[in-house]
């Protein structure tokens, strides 16, 4: 099966997607395998590769869609034989087709609303996916249960909504067996969308909190599937976030995908402070993108709220206008002024608010009663949920009192309507309201006032509304906590907690003079008919392609058990030093240059004890023995502290501060590697970062000779990483004038001399080493952060300004597999030690004195 990708961003980004056809021409790209291992103790058939030889069932680009439910509607047919099935229009996933380009097949994943006989299952698939192009999981009862009712509703749901589960009776105790559920519910409809899979030229975009650990099957039979993942709840602040007892393993699932998207913000930052904490990634942002690198793969961060269908919403407009319930209303509600409440029958939607508020609004205001009717229409529930008969029965008594202070003959304040009704009733309500008001405490999207706006703009041509065909307007009360407050810029935002304040925030829109509602309306329709659901597909589906376009240019490699489990991908020239051939050429050289840098090379960077051990001052003497050998260690720590610490290697020489010092042996003084010997900017600096050290627990300031550091390695992550930010910004106002160059780093934020870095220090060398005679035809380099990344750039420099020659064997090589400007790695400081002891035991020593025998010892 031949690929095809496509990087044309600048027709994405005006909407005009390439042809997609199958007459064009296509690249092959080529599959990479995937390592087999279990993903939990419930994986019983293990995860094989998938390799190039597979056929694919269906050609082509496609798009497919996994979510809990389907799009569609099933009932039973009158003779019981069988089951009738229809697209369910008012589905978001049915509807994110018209941002796709046209000869892109969208095909669907997920389960059904009704439970199929085991018997029938077979002829309902096979039905579905002709028709339909719908891809139905069956889910035995037992792990449905468990699946949805118990984890997703009863955990997941509850938790994203913000609320702990303190008792038994609130939000209910982690139960693993649910957790267990949860990942074979997972893991079943992986297996469905292998079963229709082409990886090479698919895309999967999968929805919602029920769903969240799928990536990972998926991810270890093929590691570059191009993959989404979209959030459709809120996601909660790390305080809340870490109470989950599988954080990890949903957190390490969901960077399995190319691109996690959210509705705002607030959302993704979360998601981003949880994996700060408690995977200790950094993420940052470049031309306004959000990535987080993970195992040298960048993880795209998707902000954008999704929205209507317009299409869909002027049908039922029409199909309101045409029956005669839009008729009803206008006569039933005729000279009453109405506000509008349409929600979920759930504890987080704040009916009962709304309800207190609008009984507030009637005793602070007068004028209202027997004017200002409150809708109030509450969905059935979804799921069991918690506490529902409590908020019910609460709802009940408030309807009741506020009735029956404020009614009148012919005149009830509150209109309550607790059954499902229709689009097109909906719709008729949304006409007939002049302010719809949602008191959500907290809720991922809601669409109810984008349904609003779009309706109240009142219908094109012939079928307009002559009662809405003239000013449009519409008015919004929104909570500040629910995902499409954000966009409605001119709605009136309030704390549905503070009763009082939304009974004010009512009266004001239902008071608000005619022009400034139009106005508001206007600007409220902009944004809602521009950015529609076709739009949010669109984009996620160009930012989804924008992400995965490293597939192909990185190698891929599968490794880990169970939700341990991840891609590395690494440049394909990136690949692991072996020992033999860095033996075979060291033992050929006849002239060598060895650079190490020491914390987080020759000694781990979780270390107590930072001296280095009698084995590393063994391995260093046996090399520094060899007359052909310059070997340095190039550190960012102060001179004193070097020199104390490799005292007995006299031979070896030393780089100290990032190359500010130099060194070339025991028996030499040490040279400034600056022109610049005035710290009079240290009297500038200090005092800033004495003034973040204060205020940020867990910092600390180190004063060395040529420059300052401030380092917060052991404060708050996320309040450290925003002090470093902001200090920086303040730094390089400070010391705009002075010759320091200011720059971060893991953990610290240095300021230091211009001119002086680690490279430089690489450079004279070699340039030394020329003057003396000596080109060197061996170079080794190894180091494991960003400062060592000028080193390895000089080397590779090098070649092309003849210090080194054409023939010279580099080694640059970086610890840990991570993108680097080196071409090798090693896993750790234990593999740098034995790398080094094998290069020290086929160093050949040359016939000595004793004396110089004695020193080397």
């Amino acid at each position: 099966m031949i690929s095809r990708s496509y990087t044309n961003l600048l027709d994405l980004a005006s909407g005009n997607f390439p042809t997609m056809g199958r007459d064009r021409d296509r690249r092959r790209m080529p599959r990479v395998m995937t390592l087999p291992g279990s993903i939990c103790e419930m994986d019983d058939d293990q995860a094989h590769s998938v390799s190039s030889e597979n056929p694919s069932s269906l050609a082509g680009d496609r798009m497919i869609v996994v979510a809990n439910l389907l799009p569609l509607k099933a009932k039973r047919r009158p003779d019981n034989k069988g089951w009738s099935f229809n697209w369910n229009e008012d589905s978001l996933l049915l509807r994110l087709r018209d941002g796709l380009p046209e000869d892109m097949e969208v095909l669907y994943v997920g389960s059904l609303c009704v439970d199929i006989d085991p018997i029938e299952q077979d002829d309902v698939s096979s039905y579905l996916l002709e028709k339909f192009r719908c891809v139905p999981a069956f889910l035995p009862p037992n792990i449905v249960e468990k699946y949805y009712e118990g984890f997703c509703k009863r955990h997941l749901w509850p938790l994203f909504h913000y609320m702990l589960p303190f008792s038994p009776d609130h939000g209910g105790r982690f139960d693993r067996s649910m957790w267990e559920a949860y990942v074979s519910a997972n893991k079943l409809f992986s297996q469905k969308v292998v079963e229709v899979l082409n990886p090479e030229d698919d895309f999967i975009w999968i929805h919602d909190y029920h769903l969240m650990v799928l990536p990972t099957f998926l991810r270890r039979r093929f590691n570059r599937l191009r993959m989404g993942f979209f959030l459709h709840s809120p996601f909660p602040s790390s305080e809340i976030y870490r109470t989950l007892p599988v954080r990890e393993e949903i957190l390490k699932a969901l960077l399995c995908a190319d691109i996690v998207g959210f509705h705002t913000f607030d959302y993704a930052r979360h998601f981003l402070s949880c994996c700060s904490r408690m995977l200790g990634l950094e993420y940052q942002s470049k031309r306004g993108y959000i990535g987080l690198e993970y195992y040298g793969r960048t993880v795209g961060i998707k902000i954008m709220p999704v929205g209507i269908h317009m299409g869909h919403i002027e049908n039922m407009k029409r199909l309101a206008a045409k029956e005669l319930k839009l008729k009803e209303l206008k006569q039933q509600f005729e000279g009453k002024t109405v506000l509008l409440g349409f929600d979920d029958l759930d504890i987080f939607k704040g009916i009962n608010l709304k309800l207190l508020a609008m009984e507030h609004m009637l005793g602070q205001h007068p004028k209202w009663q027997g004017q200002a009717v409150l809708v109030q229409i509450a969905n059935p529930t979804r799921g069991k949920g918690v506490d529902l008969k409590e908020i019910q029965a609460e709802i009940l008594e408030s309807c009741k009192r506020i009735n029956k202070q404020f009614g009148q003959p012919g005149y009830e304040p509150i209109v309550y309507i607790d059954r499902p009704i229709s689009s097109s009733e909906r719709m008729a309500y949304y006409s007939i309201a002049e302010c719809v008001v949602v008191t959500a405490v907290r809720d991922g999207m809601n669409l109810t006032p984008y349904e609003y706006i779009a309706c109240r703009q009142g219908m094109s041509g012939s079928e307009a509304d002559s009662d809405v065909d003239g000013p449009k307007k519409s008015m919004l009360v929104v909570s500040e906590f629910i995902g499409c407050s954000p966009s409605l810029s001119g709605a009136i935002r309030i704390n549905p907690w503070n009763v009082e304040a939304t009974a004010e925030a009512m009266n004001e829109a239902i008071s608000m003079a005619e022009p400034e509602k139009q106005l508001r309306h206007e600007k409220h329709y902009r944004y809602v008919s521009t950015h529609d659901v076709g739009y949010w597909a669109r984009s996620f589906l160009q930012d989804m392609e924008r992400t995965c376009i490293d597939h192909f240019r990185k190698r891929c490699y599968g490794i880990g058990l169970g939700f341990g489990f991840r891609v590395v991908a690494l440049d394909p020239n990136f690949r692991k030093l072996s020992i033999d051939d860095i033996e075979s050429a060291y033992i050929k050289s006849k002239s060598r240059a060895i650079f190490l840098d020491y914390d987080g090379t020759m000694m781990p960077q979780n270390s107590i004890i930072k001296s280095p051990s009698a084995e590393v001052i063994s391995i260093l003497n046996r090399i520094c023995a060899d007359q052909n050998n310059a070997v340095f260690i190039v550190s960012g720590r102060g001179r004193d502290s070097l020199d104390k610490w490799f005292s007995p290697c006299r031979k070896l020489g030393l780089a100290a501060e990032h190359g500010y010092f130099l060194r070339w042996s025991q028996d030499q003084e040490w040279e400034t590697c600056s022109q610049n010997s005035d710290f009079g900017w240290m009297h500038l600096a200090e005092p800033v970062m004495q003034s973040y050290t204060d205020s940020t627990d867990g910092s600390s300031i180190e004063k060395k000779e040529s420059a300052i550091v401030w380092q917060y390695r052991d404060a708050d992550p996320g309040f450290g990483f925003s002090q470093a930010k902001e200090m920086l910004d303040h730094l390089e106002s400070v010391l705009a004038n002075e010759p320091v160059a200011v720059k971060s780093g893991q953990f610290i934020v240095e300021v230091k001399p211009q001119g002086v870095s680690k490279g430089l220090v690489a450079e004279k060398i070699f340039t030394s080493l020329v003057e003396r005679g000596k080109l060197a035809d061996f170079v080794l380099c190894i180091g494991d952060d960003r400062s060592d990344e000028d080193m390895f750039e000089i080397i590779g420099d090098a070649l092309s300004r003849n210090i080194l020659s054409y023939d010279t064997k580099v080694f640059a090589c970086t610890v840990g597999q991570k993108p680097s400007k080196a071409k090798y790695y090693l896993d750790d400081t234990s593999e740098v030690r034995f790398m080094l002891e094998s290069l020290a035991e086929a160093t050949i020593t040359p016939f000595t004195s004793d004396e110089e025998a004695e020193d080397s010892a």
